[in-house]
């Protein structure tokens, strides 16, 4: 390739939009939506893998004007933020757990910033969402991610993405799904918190000196804390095949 190839308006195009394709998926995809990575570098580690990727970008198949380069942008920012929601949506499973749970043991109230999203969420589902993000490390996610945008790269075109019906289909279904899911995961707490509700009501009607409030609420999350140490594992197991299955399911961008 020529250097006067290089800075034509085909390739500096090209480049703009491959880097807001880099771009969006910075913001939106788990890991490196993390709160915790500022602005700026995650300008900057968009800019250095449009520079990595950019002798890999195929030729530029469109008229250069300023209207076909606004809606080629937008097309790139719409492409990363499917990519963001399908992925969301099975990493959430966890956190819509979680708070499941933080209710059941009456945490509901004791709420932090979580570091992944920068919103206010019960503790439970805080520390369920740091585990979730060690797993999906574990996964190779973020590798994942750049092979992906690689081979999207001869699939679709810069500027070529255009949303389908099979994935506002797929959306519809990964949200039900990821609801039953996560009451799946939060059921074996759920059950013991209710038959523990059923049996300090049956203490409470033959021993009306039992105080629910000083010793019920401290066997419950007792109970609670050791169902989820003993189903921790299964968990993340579960995010597991669901993180699998959105990775797999971004073939309907194509």
């Amino acid at each position: 390739m020529a250097w006067a190839q290089i800075f034509s308006d085909t390739f500096i195009v090209g480049f703009i939009l491959l880097f807001f394709r880099f771009g969006a998926l910075f913001i939106a995809v788990p890991i490196f939506s993390h709160s915790g990575i500022p602005m700026n570098i995650k300008a900057g580690m968009a800019f250095f893998f449009t520079v990595v990727f950019y002798p890999s970008m195929p030729p530029l198949a469109m008229d250069i004007n300023v209207a076909n380069l606004l809606i080629a942008i937008l097309s790139e920012i719409l492409f990363g933020l499917a990519i963001g929601v399908i992925l969301l949506l099975a990493y959430n499973v966890i956190t819509f757990a979680g708070g499941q749970i933080s209710f059941m043991m009456g945490f509901s109230m004791a709420s932090a910033i979580d570091p992944q999203s920068g919103i206010s969420m019960p503790i439970i589902s805080q520390f369920l969402s740091l585990m979730a993000l060690m797993v999906v490390l574990s996964l190779d996610l973020h590798h994942w991610m750049l092979l992906f945008v690689d081979h999207s790269l001869s699939t679709i075109p810069l500027g070529g993405f255009v949303m389908s019906q099979d994935l506002f289909n797929y959306t519809m279904h990964a949200t039900s799904s990821m609801f039953q899911v996560g009451f799946m995961i939060a059921f074996p707490i759920t059950a013991l918190s209710w038959l523990a509700d059923v049996i300090f009501g049956m203490l409470m009607k033959t021993m009306p000196q039992f105080n629910l409030l000083v010793i019920g609420f401290p066997i419950k999350i007792m109970v609670a804390f050791a169902v989820l140490i003993a189903t921790l594992t299964a968990t993340m197991l579960i995010l597991e095949i669901q993180m699998q299955e959105a990775f797999n399911a971004l073939e309907i961008l194509f």
